[in-house]
């Protein structure tokens, strides 16, 4: 799976009216726009769509689906830096009350998100590099991104509009407690992740 810049539109259409219209030719493609770059990312595989489950348990467990925060997938982030900016991570946590804070297009105001979680897929580039600067300007507290092609996981804290100031890698056979900002204390254990996300058919691949 690899995440393919799409060429822009011709005309005046905005990069939202493209976005749209490649959703609807294409059900499954995450479609986001960052830094003015619209991309287009194929549906994920099987192991990516485990490790999203077996990391919505432990939030849950923790008490983080509930009356004061909701651990969702799929939802839109909309992104300060372009006007059209806007992504849509594997996995969040969003205060409850996230639907007073829809901005358009289905994508919400970042001041509602305490996390935002990526699993790479061979679009790791954008996982590990746009995408911790769009975070980083959206000042969304924590980023955790599940590196699958290095077996790594990373947690990503204390944005400061450009990057984030902490930045922790973390591997196999490490326990991560998340920050208590979430809401609850929640720690993950990394080698189960990476194990839970490693792909058979293509090893090296993220």
């Amino acid at each position: 799976m690899s995440a393919a810049p799409v060429e822009p539109p011709r005309g005046d259409l905005p990069l939202i009216t493209e976005a749209n219209r490649i959703m609807d030719r294409s059900p499954g493609y995450r479609v986001e726009i960052i830094e003015g770059q619209l991309t287009a990312t194929p549906p994920p595989d099987g192991p990516h769509a485990v490790v999203l489950t077996d990391l919505i348990l432990p939030f849950a467990a923790a008490g983080l689906h509930g009356s004061e925060s909701k651990v969702v997938q799929g939802i839109g982030l909309w992104l300060p830096m372009d006007a059209e900016d806007y992504a849509i991570p594997d996995l969040a946590i969003v205060d409850a009350d996230v639907d007073d804070h829809l901005v358009e297009n289905n994508c919400y105001d970042p001041v509602c998100f305490r996390l935002v979680l990526e699993v790479t897929s061979s679009n790791w580039r954008n996982d590990l590099k746009a995408k911790v600067t769009a975070y980083a300007a959206a000042m969304v507290p924590v980023y955790v991104i599940v590196d699958r092609k290095h077996q790594r996981l990373h947690v990503l804290t204390d944005p400061d509009c450009a990057d984030y100031s902490t930045h922790r890698v973390h591997s196999p056979g490490e326990s991560v407690t998340l920050p208590d900002s979430l809401g609850a204390e929640v720690t993950l254990d990394v080698a189960a992740i990476l194990a839970a996300g490693r792909t058979k058919s293509t090893p090296d691949e993220g």
